[in-house]
């Protein structure tokens, strides 16, 4: 098949690019590196298959021909990383809903297969923190917490694909990624573990914000591209939600002193308030954890990787990339 990935660039991406250049597809990525890096993708130049752009999915025109060149559409490109989205919260809510809307507007045109990347972060506060499955309620705070923005653009999203497929017949599924970490992720938008470890192998101080309490649960990106590429094709998750992660919680502090060990770091664990890391009346999800059944039951997903081995994958990658 031929594919466009949209935020091809990005981190999960570069990781779904090369996963379907290994199913023998035709990839072809579009991304304007506003938050992706042409790092990412340089192992990729010259392989058979793939092509890249380096353009926005406001170009109409540009989308218009990937769209009409491809068979199905990958569409990831969106704002992303906690700090960027309380900094510019017009950004994140004119890249993800309009980008959005552009991708499915032009690919109901041609009747296109597209997969959405949607987030947990729609779950926003729901009430015990999971584990969360697809058909739970989403429950946002006020609208004067620009933390907030992001979950809900990303749930008119996922609204956005759904009617797409119930009233244009547009064949979408929406995949709502857990936290997803592996090589090439970078911590320089708040995300946790690049930063953790990055801090740990520097000796700099490791910031954990709130009390450390909230848990999360941490997927390795090769895995989820697996089952993001498996859900291509498979027609029982037609207008679906699914969920993608994993199920091994940790609290934020237990993850921080993990890499302090794993790195053998002198660093510091300092915690620092989320009013002071982001601002005032700052809220977070206390604890995020998935229901997989649903993946589980439509491409068999049961991801094997540890913690520890997500971790070391993370180290390894980071140590790599220093002097």
């Amino acid at each position: 098949m031929n594919i466009l990935v949209t935020g091809g660039a990005g981190f999960i991406g570069s990781h779904l690019s090369e996963a379907l250049l290994e199913r023998g597809h035709s990839v072809h990525s579009v991304d304007d590196l506003s938050t992706g890096s042409i790092k990412n993708i340089e192992h990729l130049k010259g392989s058979r298959g793939y092509a890249y752009t380096i353009g926005s999915i406001f170009d109409k025109a540009l989308l218009a021909e990937l769209v009409d060149w491809s068979d199905a559409v990958y569409h990831l490109a969106a704002a992303v990383g906690v700090r960027l989205i309380v900094e510019d919260p017009v950004r994140t809510i004119e890249t993800n809903v309009h980008g959005t809307e552009m991708v499915l507007k032009l690919s109901s045109k041609k009747k296109r297969r597209v997969i959405v990347a949607s987030t947990s972060e729609v779950y926003g506060k729901g009430p015990g923190g999971g584990p969360f499955s697809e058909g739970a309620d989403l429950v946002f705070g006020a609208t004067d917490r620009a933390r907030w923005a992001y979950a809900c653009s990303k749930a008119i999203d996922e609204f956005l694909a759904l009617a797409y497929w119930r009233q244009k017949a547009v064949p979408t599924t929406v995949v709502r990624l857990f936290n997803t970490v592996g090589p090439r992720q970078t911590g320089q938008y708040g995300m946790v573990v690049p930063s953790l470890v990055t801090q740990a192998i520097r000796g700099d101080d490791m910031t954990v914000y709130g009390t450390g309490r909230q848990t999360r649960c941490f997927a390795l990106v090769s895995e989820v591209v697996v089952a993001m590429t498996d859900l291509l094709e498979c027609k029982p998750s037609l207008g679906k939600v699914v969920n993608l992660g994993s199920s091994e919680e940790v609290s934020i502090l237990q993850l921080a002193k993990r890499i302090k060990t794993m790195t053998n770091s002198r660093s510091k664990i300092v915690f620092v308030p989320y009013d002071k890391a982001y601002e005032a009346g700052f809220e977070d999800m206390q604890r995020r954890v998935p229901d997989l059944s649903r993946a589980r039951k439509l491409v068999g997903f049961r991801p094997k990787a540890t913690l520890d081995d997500i971790l070391k994958s993370v180290i390894d990658h980071i140590r790599a990339q220093r002097p």
